[in-house]
């Protein structure tokens, strides 16, 4: 869904940090210590990129100001560089991070507008002569009403569903990612989850 956005969490984030590492402080820095940080950064833009794309896009609803998180995501990852050597979890480190810019710019720049979580800009799959057309549009329509009924979710319960099927995150990477304990979110992913199948239940036995 999100492939074609991985060119902007990739390359040109790589090229924006490259850009603005002259504007940071790096007091003293070694040149062999700069090289290991620009190396694990690197590293970290080419294999997280997508993740910190969708924990963004998650919170943020809107494509532009998925990427533009993303990109201040990694920039705040470069003013902490001279922790990244020490960071055991590079993974739900960054997530948290990620997480934390999401959520504050939302609350900047008010209640996003919300979209559709499909990509306006993709083209639509052709269906294959094995499935008929109505049964695309159900599909299609049953998508939207999950999309939906996630979004009318409490916070607290939309939270966590919503990042553990993000790249599949642990119970562990999400309770790290939003502060609270493994046991609290795996309650909170069930009870969603539950939500979930009544509401879809009570809509299917109305038609």
């Amino acid at each position: 869904m999100f492939e074609g956005r991985r060119v902007v969490a990739g390359e040109v984030i790589l090229s924006g940090v490259t850009t603005d590492r002259g504007k940071l402080d790096r007091i003293d820095a070694e040149p062999g210590a700069v090289a290991r940080t620009d190396e694990i950064l690197e590293r970290l833009v080419r294999e997280h990129s997508r993740l910190v794309y969708r924990i963004a896009y998650a919170v943020l609803r809107g494509h532009h100001d998925a990427e533009d998180a993303t990109q201040e995501t990694f920039m705040r990852v470069l003013r902490y560089s001279a922790k990244l050597a020490t960071v055991e979890d590079p993974k739900t480190w960054l997530a948290r991070i990620a997480w934390r810019v999401a959520v504050d710019r939302k609350k900047r720049h008010g209640r996003a507008r919300e979209i559709a979580l499909d990509d306006p800009e993709k083209p639509v799959d052709v269906p294959s002569s094995e499935i008929s057309a109505d049964e695309t549009i159900h599909g299609m329509q049953v998508g939207t009403a999950i999309e939906k009924l996630i979004a009318a979710l409490p916070e607290k319960l939309r939270e966590p569903l919503i990042l553990s099927a993000i790249e599949e995150m642990s119970p562990r990477e999400v309770a790290a990612t939003l502060g609270i304990n493994e046991a609290v979110v795996r309650s909170r992913v069930f009870r969603a989850r539950q939500i979930l199948k009544d509401k879809l239940a009570q809509r299917a036995s109305k038609k």
